[in-house]
C-alpha cells in the first residue's frame, strides 16, 4: 500500500514556481510530474515522515525511504526493508517477520488497490499565494487510485499532503520531514544479524526457511 500511494506523492515536488502562473497546461502538468519522478525515484532517492487515517480500515504513521525502486519503512509496529529484489517486514512486538518477493501483492493485502501508472492519468495544475495543487484522474477503467490532489508549498517546494480517492473512500495523507538525496543503498539491505532471534515465514515460490 505504502509504495502505491506514495508513489504518486513523492513525485510531485520542488521547483514549481519556475512556471510563474496560475494555471498550466496539462502538457505542462505532465512533464513537472515526469521531472519530479524521476528526482524522487531516481539516483539521490528521497525520505520523509508520513501520516495516514483511511478511517475504519487503516491507520499508520511512519518513515520510509525510496531510491531506484527500493524502499525501507518504520513504523510502530513493524519495520520493511526492499532491496529491489526481496520484501523482508519484521513485527516488533511479535518478534517474528515475513520474507516475499518483491512484487507480490501479498505482502500488503491493500497493495493491488493502490497500484498507481503514470500513463493511465490526466493532468492538471494550478497555484495559488502558498500553494501549487497537481490533481491526477483516472483514465476510464483504470482500477486502484481514481483521483489524486497534491499540495505542494511554494515556499519549500516540498509536498504537505495528499488527497486521494480509491473506489468509494477519500483519505488524506500528512507529509512532514521531507529530505531529498543523500540515500545510501545500505538503506535497504535487511541487517539479518539484528533479527538472528526471529521466527521468520518465507513465502516465495519454492523457496523456505530464511
Amino acid at each position: 500500500m505504502k509504495k502505491g500511494i506514495l508513489l504518486l506523492l513523492l513525485c510531485l515536488m520542488a521547483g514549481l514556481s519556475a512556471f510563474g502562473q496560475q494555471t498550466f497546461t496539462a502538457e505542462e502538468a505532465r512533464r513537472l510530474f515526469d521531472e519530479k519522478y524521476q528526482l524522487v525515484f531516481g539516483d539521490e532517492g528521497c525520505m520523509l515522515h508520513y501520516a495516514v487515517n483511511i478511517i475504519g480500515i487503516y491507520k499508520t504513521e511512519g518513515t520510509i525511504w525510496y531510491k531506484q525502486g527500493k524502499s525501507k519503512f518504520i513504523d510502530d509496529k513493524y519495520i520493511a526493508w526492499n532491496d529491489g529484489t526481496t520484501y523482508t517486514r519484521v513485527e516488533r512486538n511479535k518478534r517474528k517477520g515475513d520474507i516475499y518477493s518483491m512484487n507480490d501483492d501479498g505482502r500488503d493485502k491493500y497493495a493491488s488497490k493502490f497500484t498507481f501508472e503514470p500513463d493511465n492519468y490526466t493532468y492538471s495544475a494550478t497555484e495559488d499565494k502558498e500553494h501549487i495543487v497537481i490533481t491526477l484522474k483516472a483514465k476510464k477503467g483504470v482500477k486502484g487510485i481514481k483521483e489524486g490532489k497534491c499540495h505542494i508549498n511554494k515556499q519549500t517546494g516540498y509536498p504537505e499532503s495528499l488527497r486521494i480517492k480509491v473506489f468509494i473512500f477519500s483519505t488524506t495523507i500528512k507529509i512532514s520531514n521531507f529530505q531529498p538525496g543523500n540515500i545510501s543503498d545500505d538503506t535497504f539491505i535487511f541487517p539479518e544479524q539484528l533479527y538472528a532471534d526471529y521466527t521468520f515465514t518465507n513465502h516465495r515460490v519454492n523457496e523456505t526457511g530464511k
